[in-house]
């Protein structure tokens, strides 16, 4: 389920996170609305929030080095 992230600065812009379960695994991808740039980060059911995190860090990481 798509939901646009509240706020990521001005910088970032807007980001499209979407969660899909797999079992006991999470899959968080994180889409940059302006370049179409996408990352993902897999990790526990257990920990939505700390996996939202990391694929926020793995897009502006990304996004540095374009």
């Amino acid at each position: 389920m798509p939901s646009p992230e509240p706020d990521l600065g001005p910088d970032l812009g807007e980001v499209i996170i979407e969660m899909t379960r797999n079992g006991p695994y999470l899959k968080c991808s994180a889409v940059h609305v302006a370049t179409g740039l996408e990352v993902s980060a897999l990790g526990p059911v257990a920990e939505p929030s700390g996996l939202e995190r990391i694929a926020l860090a793995k897009l502006k990481r990304a996004l540095a080095t374009r």
